[in-house]
This record gives structure tokens, C-alpha cells and sequence, in this order.
């Protein structure tokens, strides 16, 4: 278990996740794996179907939509938790901007956690409406 401890911290920083006690996350890492890219991989592809989230541990990113820069991203930033929640294509594209460390958590580890742990799911509603509003009040100003 020692192995997930800096998942962990790094799940906590994680919008989505807020609501989560630090046992429902240390479920979740033991049901994710650690991935390395180099500088310039693509991780996401805006548009294809994707089945993974992810939460950066080490390095940047970029992301963009329709080729343009909309964010960075660095440790503790996750993408693509749309994936886990939807089988639709990705809405944006990210980029390495250096080697990075992710933990990576995929569609069907994701739904065992689901059935697996009672309260998960309501408790990520409850950081995914956060998240909502946050991007609401960004859009307004």
C-alpha cells in the first residue's frame, strides 16, 4: 500500500475527488497504475473515444481544443474524467510539455470501484458539481 501513498496525494488535490475520504482513495489507487510519457506525447486525442482519467504526478501539459491552448496543467491537475463517466469522443486535446508521471485509472476499474465501494459515486457528484460551478463562475467573468 506504501506504493500509492503519493497517488493518493495526489487524488486529494483532484477536484473531482474532494469529497472522498482518504480510504474510498487509497481503493482507487490500488485500482490504478503509474505511466511515464516523454515530453511531446500525445496523451488525448481530441475527438477519439477514450476510456482513462488522468492525474499528473510529475511535469506539464498542455491542452487545447480545435488547436488552440486553452490550459496547463501540472501535478495534481486530472483530465479526461469524462471518460469514466460517458462513451463519448474527447473534448480536447493534451500534450507533454515535459516528461511527466501520471496515474492512470481506467473505464472498467473505475465502474468495479463503483459497485465496490457504497457512497463513491455520490460523493463524486458531489466534486464534479463543484467543478461545474467553478467553471460556471470562470464563463461569467
Amino acid at each position: 500500500m506504501a506504493r500509492h501513498d503519493p497517488f493518493v496525494h495526489h487524488l486529494q488535490q483532484v477536484a473531482l475527488f474532494a469529497a472522498c475520504s482518504r480510504k474510498d482513495l487509497q481503493t482507487l489507487a490500488r485500482r490504478s497504475e503509474d505511466r511515464r510519457v516523454g515530453a511531446g506525447t500525445t496523451i488525448v486525442n481530441e475527438g477519439d473515444n477514450g476510456d482513462e482519467f488522468f492525474v499528473i504526478l510529475d511535469g506539464t501539459a498542455r491542452v487545447s481544443r480545435q488547436g488552440r491552448t486553452i490550459a496547463t496543467l501540472g501535478p495534481g491537475s486530472g483530465f479526461g474524467e469524462l471518460a469514466l463517466l460517458e462513451d463519448a469522443p474527447r473534448n480536447a486535446t493534451v500534450v507533454a510539455d515535459t516528461d511527466m508521471e501520471l496515474v492512470v485509472v481506467g473505464q472498467r476499474d473505475f465502474a468495479a470501484l463503483l459497485d465496490e465501494v457504497p457512497g463513491f459515486a455520490r460523493k463524486m457528484l458531489a466534486g464534479t458539481a463543484h467543478r461545474l460551478r467553478e467553471a460556471d463562475a470562470r464563463a461569467i467573468q
